[in-house]
C-alpha cells in the first residue's frame, strides 16, 4: 500500500512537471498586457482576455500560416499513408529475393539525420521549378516520414493471417478486391495510427520549412509564426502563447479521438515484423 502511494505521488509529481508549462502557456494568452510582465508573476489573471486571440486572428498572417499547415500535413499524410500501405503490402505477401535487406534499408533511411537530405532536397526542387511552394515541402517531408511508415505497417501487415486473404482468393476474388475488402479492414488501426503519427510529424516539422520556404504566402504555422512574432530586439509573448495555444488545438483533438491507435500502432512496431 505505501509502495503504491509512492508511486501515485510521483506520478503527480512528474505530471504536474510536464503540465506547467502548457498551464503556463494558456494563462499567459489570456492576460492584459499589462500583467505579463508583473512583479511578482501572477499565476491567475486578474482580468481575463481575448485580446491577444483576436489580434493574431485578424491583424496578422496567422490563418495563412494555418491553412498553409493543414493543408501541408493533409497532403503528406496522404501520400505517405498511400504509398506506405501499398508497399507494406508487397513486402510481407510478396516473396522476392532480398525482400528483408530492402526492409532494413528502408528503416535505415530513418536515422538519417534530416540535414543531410537539405542540400540535394533543395537543388532537385529548383531544377524541377518546385521550389519554395507548398508541394515541395510535402515532397521533403515524404522523405523521412514514409521510411518509418512503412516499416510501421510492414509489422501490422505482418499480423494479418494469410488465411482470409488466400480464401478470399479462393473464392473468386481478385488480388486487387482481396487488398480492399479483406485487408484494408483488418489494416485499418495501422493506417490511422501511421496517419496520425505523419501528421503530427508535418504539422511540427521546423527545419525543412525554414530551408525550402522564404514566401510568406506559403509559410506553415511552424517558421511563420516565428518570422512575425520573434526578431533580434523583440519577440511578442502574448501573441506568441495565444499561437503556440492554436497550433497545439488540431494536435490535442487528435490526440483525444486517436490516442489508442497511435499507442497500438507503437506498440506493434515493436514487437512484430
Amino acid at each position: 500500500m505505501m509502495r503504491r502511494t509512492v508511486f501515485n505521488i510521483c506520478a503527480w509529481i512528474v505530471i504536474l512537471i510536464v503540465a506547467f508549462p502548457l498551464f503556463w502557456m494558456v494563462v499567459t494568452s489570456l492576460k492584459p498586457q499589462s500583467e505579463l510582465f508583473s512583479r511578482p508573476p501572477t499565476f491567475l489573471p486578474a482580468t481575463l482576455t481575448l485580446e491577444h486571440y483576436a489580434k493574431l486572428l485578424w491583424e496578422t498572417n496567422f490563418l495563412s500560416y494555418f491553412r498553409n499547415s493543414i493543408i501541408l500535413s493533409v497532403m503528406t499524410t496522404v501520400v505517405v499513408v498511400g504509398v506506405a500501405t501499398l508497399g507494406a503490402f508487397s513486402l510481407v505477401r510478396f516473396k522476392f529475393r532480398g525482400r528483408e535487406t530492402l526492409a532494413f534499408l528502408v528503416l535505415f533511411t530513418y536515422l538519417l539525420p534530416s540535414v543531410v537530405l537539405i542540400l540535394p532536397l533543395y537543388l532537385m526542387l529548383v531544377r524541377l521549378g518546385l521550389s519554395n511552394t507548398i508541394f515541395s515541402l510535402v515532397i521533403a517531408y515524404t522523405t523521412f516520414a514514409l521510411p518509418y511508415a512503412l516499416w510501421l505497417l510492414r509489422s501490422f501487415m505482418a499480423g494479418i493471417p494469410e488465411d482470409i486473404e488466400s480464401a478470399a482468393l479462393v473464392d473468386g476474388a481478385s488480388r486487387m478486391e482481396a487488398f480492399r475488402d479483406v485487408i484494408l479492414p483488418q489494416l485499418l488501426p495501422g493506417i490511422i495510427s501511421t496517419a496520425l503519427f505523419t501528421f503530427i510529424l508535418s504539422w511540427n516539422e521546423y527545419l525543412y520549412a525554414l530551408v525550402l520556404v522564404n514566401s510568406d504566402d506559403t509559410r506553415p504555422l511552424t517558421t511563420g509564426v516565428m518570422n512575425m512574432l520573434i526578431s533580434s530586439f523583440n519577440i511578442e509573448w502574448s501573441l506568441l502563447m495565444a499561437a503556440s495555444v492554436m497550433m497545439s488545438v488540431p494536435l490535442i483533438i487528435a490526440f483525444a479521438f486517436l490516442q489508442s491507435y497511435l499507442t497500438r500502432g507503437f506498440g506493434a512496431g515493436g514487437v512484430k515484423g
